[in-house]
């Protein structure tokens, strides 16, 4: 439904008029003002608020630490917001601590994500739009991370375009714990530069000083910008680009998403003087930490940047074998046997991995490796027919026209499923047009 000509996103309309500050009947509370100039009217503007509603709502996630999920946001938005809003416009709403979980990386080892209450979620992501708009005319152009119209594909793209004009040496810099790290005064300082308001950088500054919440127990945050609420990625992106002006002054090229930069140089030797510079602006300006063991000054084909990496003759696009291994491993997942579903259902499941997979990675142009990743694939999943099979192996290679002696050295071979899923009688018995038919998706097609 519509009010006042803005469509409700399917809250429940009071829910929606009361993210304008409107009086409902029932509630009989009418909500602060606030000066219409100010930075935080316009955070609590309806028009953001249900954007931000439909963000919070679309990104769906975990519960916080009050346990609310976001489906029982909008009803709880209806009960409690005007209370909420007086809060926020008195200085007096006091953010929840974030929920610590541990989410476990390619590498073995987990990485800290803070989970916000819903609520919290909800007025993050209000003041993230805002904060986005102001900064939005002021960030350099070779940032590319979190920014409406610019993606990873676009880093990656100007960084084969340096390469190619001969820029042959990379400066690969990794931050150390980057956003558990983040200087809260310096972050506040420069984030004061354009956004002027008071009331609203306080806003802020309770939310890096909430706390997080570590098996029921609350410590106290003295630094960093935890991953996982809404608005770490644009105060992430105000924290860096100072770094990025500096690289523009000293005539650098490069290309940043988040805190992965890559700075392109002509020459080792040039590459190791601004890996020391850099390391050490980083250090001094910044107070972070350039990670020696994952840094380095090396060639672009040897280096990987956000999942790529570049062929050694041609400077061509090429999936990093780091992210075809993590597909290979969810592949072998899907086609576990003892899942014991039917091929239809596994190819389903297969479908939407590949086709979110190529989504990203599709834009590679070396294609020999994906090419491979297909016949590797069909080749489990004839493996996992063929285990479905058992005793009737002989019979189901006969009916889809192997001859009578391919059909029984193969049903009584002593070998295993997995290398008879590569004999010529399951290659016929089994074509890729059979997989392609169920909708199996082709990487290198």
């Amino acid at each position: 439904m519509k009010r006042n000509g803005i469509a409700s996103d399917n809250l429940p309309w009071q829910a929606a008029a009361l993210l304008q500050g409107e009086s409902v009947a029932g509630h009989g509370r009418q909500t602060t003002s606030i000066q219409p100039k100010a930075l935080l009217a316009r955070v609590l503007e309806r028009p953001n608020l249900q954007r931000a509603l439909k963000q919070v709502r679309q990104n769906k996630g975990a519960p916080g630490i009050d346990g609310m999920s976001v489906d029982e946001l909008p009803c709880h938005l209806k009960e409690h917001w005007p209370e909420i809003r007086t809060q926020l416009i008195a200085g007096t709403y006091r953010p929840q601590p974030v929920k610590r979980v541990e989410i476990p990386k390619p590498d073995g080892q987990t990485r800290p994500l803070g989970i916000p209450a819903v609520v919290d979620r909800f007025i993050q992501q209000a003041i993230a739009q805002i904060i986005s708009a102001e900064w939005e005319p002021h960030f350099h152009p070779s940032s590319y991370g979190f920014r409406p119209g610019r993606s990873a594909h676009q880093a990656v793209r100007q960084v084969q375009a340096d390469i190619r004009e001969g820029y042959a040496w990379v400066v690969d810099t990794d931050m150390e714990a980057f956003f558990d790290r983040v200087n809260h005064d310096r972050l506040m300082a420069r984030l004061k530069q354009h956004t002027p308001d008071p009331a609203l950088l306080r806003l802020i500054n309770r939310y890096l000083k909430a706390g997080v919440s570590v098996d029921g127990s609350v410590q106290a945050t003295t630094q960093g910008v935890p991953q996982g609420g809404p608005l770490s990625p644009v105060l992430a992106n105000v924290v860096l680009d100072e770094l990025d002006w500096e690289l523009e002054r000293r005539g650098h090229r490069f290309a940043r998403y988040a805190d992965d930069c890559n700075i392109m140089a002509k020459s080792k030797t040039g590459g190791e003087r601004v890996m020391a510079s850099v390391t050490r602006f980083v250090s001094d300006t910044l107070r972070l930490t350039v990670n020696p063991l994952k840094s380095a000054v090396d060639r672009p084909a040897k280096r990987t940047f956000l999942g790529f990496t570049v062929s050694r003759n041609g400077v061509r696009l090429k999936v990093a074998d780091k992210a075809i291994d993590k597909l290979k491993d969810r592949i072998r997942e899907l086609t576990r046997r003892t899942r014991g579903h039917r091929l239809a259902d596994i190819v389903a499941e297969l479908r939407i991995t590949l086709l979110g997979w190529k989504a990203y990675f599709g834009i590679a142009e070396v294609l020999s490796p994906l090419r491979d990743i297909d016949k590797w694939l069909r080749r489990k999943l004839r493996c996992y027919i063929w285990k479905q099979w058992g005793r009737s192996g002989y019979r189901e290679l006969r009916k889809r026209g192997v001859t009578v002696r391919e059909a029984w050295n193969t049903s009584k071979s002593a070998h295993g499923p997995w290398r008879l899923s590569k004999t010529p009688a399951l290659s016929l018995a089994l074509p890729a047009r059979d997989f392609s038919s169920l909708g199996l998706s082709s990487l290198a097609g």
